[in-house]
């Protein structure tokens, strides 16, 4: 179908897809205090960067991950955000290292590391440990967090067609409306933003402050998106009807999104990975073009030198975001009980109950491990105990 759209038609079909993913994009740099107007230039730049490596084939688009929002605000807290945006470079090396492995050994071994009994208990510890801060969002004005939460679910439930796969950015748009008409929102700084600016951390570019403990902080932490990326190529290749894992190869997307992310790390962006959403999009509208992707990608760039649309998402009341958070964080938590279910984890066997009880109460309860000056904890611990638990205990 996409072969026979006009090119007007894939650059409107292309933005559309862009709005599929703006909610997400921009949320994750508002809630740990980096610039949206930067996220949406890496998130675009980032997926043209993996559509070069993976030779223009591959219809996916790279923006902002969640599962990195509470490792960075806990990194930042230590070594404050220039260190931790520089140990975003940890991320892509688990990026270079699995696409080397993967060139080298195939699928087992990634299958072997980071079975569903491990992924599972990790995805779900994402979505719990952002409550907390969704809830602390919220509560500053629950009129309004509900008012948005429940915008939010009513497009789930009844949305019909794209409109469905848009409930952050309706709900959102429906929340800033009330609270503008409440008083709640100030617009000075809008109306005092130019039309033309270029997004925060390249107008006053700075060379990251390296330093190897948030680097190493942020390498655990990186398993669960891998693990994401993977499964998305899989869905992606079933909606395009193309393998993708055989050409252009599970190793150059991998490749792809781990550059990707050292571009968001060298420029002050949030690290980026494969969206569930817009592959959605192309299911639902059947256009599965890389080109229509590569519009989306350009459009956010263009978005993102427009000032006054940077101004517009910091004017966001915190309680209109953190009603969205209750929905959206607490989905992360039962993709990870869904992705168990689905790979039908037997928990009458004794050593799944032990991974995963283990996993989830080491990152549930905050515990630390502290070698010298370096510390591991949450997420990044948890994702290291679960997988020497998989390789330790015996499986009879």
């Amino acid at each position: 179908m996409t072969q026979e759209l006009s090119t007007s038609r894939k650059t409107i079909v292309g933005i559309q897809f862009l709005f599929v993913a703006f909610g997400s994009t921009v949320l994750v740099p508002l809630l740990v205090g980096l610039d949206p107007a930067t996220a949406l230039f890496t998130a675009g730049v980032g997926t043209l960067i993996f559509h070069l490596v993976t030779k223009g084939q591959v219809p996916i688009f790279l923006g902002s991950s969640f599962a990195f929002i509470a490792p960075i605000i806990s990194a930042s807290q230590q070594w404050g955000m220039p260190g931790t945006i520089a140990g975003i470079a940890g991320v892509a090396l688990v990026y270079f290292v699995m696409s080397a492995l993967i060139k080298w050994q195939g699928h087992t071994l990634i299958a072997r590391l980071f079975p569903p009994v491990v992924v599972g208990p990790v995805i779900i510890l994402i979505g719990l440990s952002l409550s907390p801060a969704a809830v602390n969002m919220a509560k500053e004005n629950w009129l309004l967090a509900f008012i948005s939460l429940i915008t939010a679910i009513l497009v789930l439930t009844f949305g019909k067609g794209l409109v469905k796969l848009v409930p952050v950015v309706v709900g959102v748009v429906v929340g800033y409306i009330v609270a503008f008409f409440m008083g709640l929102v100030d617009l000075s700084a809008v109306a005092a933003a130019p039309w033309f600016a270029l997004p925060g951390s390249i107008a006053h570019f700075q060379l990251p402050q390296f330093a190897w403990e948030p680097f190493v902080f942020m390498i655990p932490v990186a398993i669960a998106p891998v693990i994401e990326h993977i499964g998305d190529v899989y869905v992606v290749s079933a909606v395009a009807e193309k393998d993708f894992i055989k050409s252009p190869g599970l190793h150059r997307t991998m490749l792809g999104d781990g550059l990707a992310c050292l571009f968001a790390s060298l420029v002050g962006g949030p690290p980026v990975t494969t969206y569930s959403e817009v592959t959605g999009a192309m299911q639902i509208t059947r256009v599965t073009h890389p080109q229509v992707i590569r519009i989306a990608a350009v459009t956010g760039i263009v978005f993102s030198v427009i000032g006054k649309i940077s101004a517009l998402l910091q004017s966001i009341p915190s309680a209109v975001l953190g009603g969205i958070m209750l929905l959206l964080f607490g989905s992360i938590a039962s993709v990870g009980v869904q992705h168990m279910i689905q790979h039908k984890i037997d928990f009458d066997v004794t050593r799944n109950i032990i991974i995963a009880s283990v996993t989830l109460t080491i990152g549930i309860g905050g515990a630390i491990l502290t070698f010298g000056t370096f510390s591991i904890s949450g997420i990044g611990l948890s994702a290291v105990v679960g997988v020497l638990l998989n390789l330790l205990l015996p499986r009879k």
